[in-house]
């Protein structure tokens, strides 16, 4: 019995490496050719945005799929960055990226698909279980927070506009010091 499960851990990490893709980090995304694999792994999950013959991937999905082992990133030299370089380089720019990543983390694992929310001034749009986006639109605006950064009220306020005018849920994940992550979703009652 001892032997299935050797030979079987032997395959998995044999095909972890044939699944493997490589990427160019750029300043404010990951660089991948379109391939199959890219292709697939937007397909099923969303990752990544085609343009061109090229998948472009947030700071955020470079890092998870680094993490995952799906990626392999290399910076503008060649050479190739494990998780401490890349969020030591992605840190430089911004100093609010762990935090971040630790609430995109956290979706993913649990099934959501998560995209960047720029235009909406928030860090993420989330879509619920089985929506893909361009089937329909996110069910939340998602915004990030350590439990020790000040968050007022004028800011929650601002927030919970923005969703509403854009006909979402707000969502707010808040990091603790271990690295947890819990989230509030707020909405409008009309009494």
């Amino acid at each position: 019995m001892g032997e299935k499960v050797f030979k079987r851990s032997y395959l998995f990490l044999y095909m972890a490496k044939e699944d493997l893709v490589k990427g160019l980090f750029m300043e404010d995304c990951v660089v991948a050719p379109s391939s199959d694999l890219t292709r697939d792994w937007h397909q099923q999950s969303r990752f990544g945005e085609l343009q061109e013959s090229k998948f472009l991937y947030s700071l955020v999905e470079g890092l998870y799929l680094l993490e995952k082992k799906r990626l392999l990133i290399v910076d503008g030299r060649g050479k190739e960055l494990d998780f401490d370089a890349y969020l030591h380089k992605v840190r430089r720019r911004n100093k609010e990226f762990w935090v971040n990543y630790m609430v995109y983390k956290d979706m993913r694992d649990r099934g959501f698909i998560v995209k960047t929310a720029l235009k909406f001034g928030a860090e993420f749009r989330v879509y619920d279980r089985g929506i893909k986006p361009g089937e329909d639109h996110a069910k939340w605006i998602l915004y990030t927070v350590h439990e020790s950064n000040p968050f007022t009220w004028h800011d929650f306020s601002a927030k919970n506009r923005v969703a509403h005018s854009t006909k979402k849920k707000l969502l707010i994940g808040v990091v603790d010091d271990e690295g947890e992550v819990t989230y509030y979703e707020v909405g409008w009652i009309r009494p």
